[in-house]
């Protein structure tokens, strides 16, 4: 029992009202947990976001280092491809003085002439190993003789009146062209007709 004569102790009073109840102290551990979850959630979520950022970034990188190096690659190959077309038109201009060589032999020449003949035949030879060489590094000849003039492939030179072909029909080649794959190094020089019946559409190739 309490003493009906004690004093109360107002500081005691004061202590039971300060401190919080088992209640109140596991609500504020709640919130307190809850505010550290989402600012942990809040963080994963910025660093999915940067980690996002990062992939996407690195893939485009990869995807730009990929064309460059195809871009290099393709560059190389036509580089290596073309290269060679000043050297192949001086090759040619040698052999085009074999071709003016042999046409300056008059018909029935070499027939007659033993030593004549065989001029001709060495330098006909020769002639055919040069436009062998050519071939054999891309190098192709155009004598498109009887076909459809092509503006991308020929030079046209003259027009003869000719109401029997087609007009744009190559009636004579005066200079062979050549090509490197689809680059025309040299067109080929022709005489074309016109006059006749409207003709098709050009030849793509030689």
């Amino acid at each position: 029992m309490s003493d009906p004569n004690s004093t109360p102790d107002p500081n005691a009073a004061a202590n039971e009202q300060e401190q919080p109840s088992e209640a109140q102290s596991a609500d504020f551990g709640a919130e307190q947990l809850k505010a550290i979850i989402g600012a942990l959630q809040d963080d994963l979520a910025k660093a999915n976001e940067e980690l996002a950022k990062a992939k996407t970034e690195t893939l485009r990188l990869v995807a730009d280092m990929d064309n460059l190096r195809k871009r290099t690659d393709r560059e190389k190959i036509e580089t290596a491809k073309f290269a060679i077309s000043k050297f192949a038109l001086d090759i040619i201009d040698v052999a085009d003085n074999f071709e003016r060589a042999m046409a300056a032999v008059p018909a029935g020449a070499a027939e007659a002439d033993p030593a004549l003949a065989t001029l001709v035949e060495g330098v006909g030879m020769i002639d055919g190993q040069l436009k062998g060489v050519l071939e054999r590094h891309g190098v192709k000849r155009i004598w498109p003789e009887g076909e459809m003039f092509n503006p991308h492939l020929h030079q046209p030179m003259m027009q003869h009146e000719r109401s029997d072909v087609p007009q744009g029909t190559i009636l004579q080649v005066f200079q062979a062209g050549y090509v490197i794959e689809e680059r025309v190094i040299r067109p080929a020089v022709v005489v074309t007709a016109k006059g006749g019946p409207k003709g098709g559409k050009p030849d793509a190739g030689n």
